[in-house]
């Protein structure tokens, strides 16, 4: 499962907004050429006006915010969450700093943290489907798969089309033996995307679970069409055409 499968949340100003609105529009000028660079993938430039638009202006929440996310880019997990934090003493109620905190918490193993964060970030914002996609996805990987499972739920209640909030539930609905809900979830994750690899192979392990071999090894099949060097499918099948022999 593709635990976490969305891009960390970027804050980017209106363009349209007026730098006469602003105290500090030289801070504003390197923060909008920070955001273009991380956005260009020039982390090491977008640091260096990040720190500049900090400098002019020291409480400038949505800079340390998104200097987190630079540094999370340049596997700096420490210094991005001591962006975070920093944002959140300015503004406790910033809601994208929970979010990417929680994703570098994840990226630290800090299950226990990251879940509090995401719960947070929705707490601020009911609306956020990708919060509870990623706060189940982390209840996964300590086991609490109910828990995952009532997180995803959210999700797709959200986004009735959100193809991998389907996945990862199918994934969640397998742990607990339940094949053959978590079938009809990927079923419906691979109608939304068709070219979806990973949605295959965990349908092929579901069918599996089932015993349903011939179907894995055709799920299995496909997505290594889609992706020929996807070492689970590859192995999946192998192993389940083992126990045709």
């Amino acid at each position: 499962m593709n635990t976490f499968p969305h891009k960390p949340i970027l804050i980017l100003l209106v363009a349209l907004i007026a730098c006469s609105s602003c105290s500090r529009p030289d801070a504003e000028k390197f923060f909008n050429a920070a955001g273009q660079k991380y956005i260009s993938g020039d982390y090491t430039g977008a640091l260096a006006d990040f720190n500049k638009a900090i400098q002019i202006d020291p409480n400038y929440v949505k800079a340390y915010s998104n200097r987190g996310l630079v540094k999370d880019a340049l596997k700096d997990e420490a210094g991005a969450i001591a962006d975070y934090n920093k944002a959140i003493e300015l503004d406790p109620k910033h809601q994208f700093a929970y979010y990417n905190r929680a994703n570098a918490e994840v990226n630290l193993q800090d299950y226990t943290n990251a879940i509090s964060d995401y719960e947070k970030a929705i707490e601020l914002n009911p609306q956020d489907a990708a919060a509870y996609l990623n706060c189940g996805n982390t209840k996964y990987r300590l086991n609490d798969f109910t828990g995952a499972i009532a997180d995803f739920d959210k999700a797709i209640e959200l986004n009735p089309r959100y193809d991998k909030a389907y996945t990862s539930r199918g994934v969640a609905k397998g742990r607990l033996n339940d094949y053959s809900n978590a079938i009809i979830d990927l079923s419906k994750a691979i109608e939304i995307n068709p070219r979806s690899a990973e949605a295959y192979n965990d349908r092929g392990n579901a069918k599996w679970g089932l015993k349903n071999y011939d179907g894995a090894i055709s799920d299995y099949d496909k997505a290594i069409e889609i992706n020929p060097n996807y070492s689970k499918a590859i192995t999946n099948r192998a192993e389940v055409q083992a126990l045709k022999k």
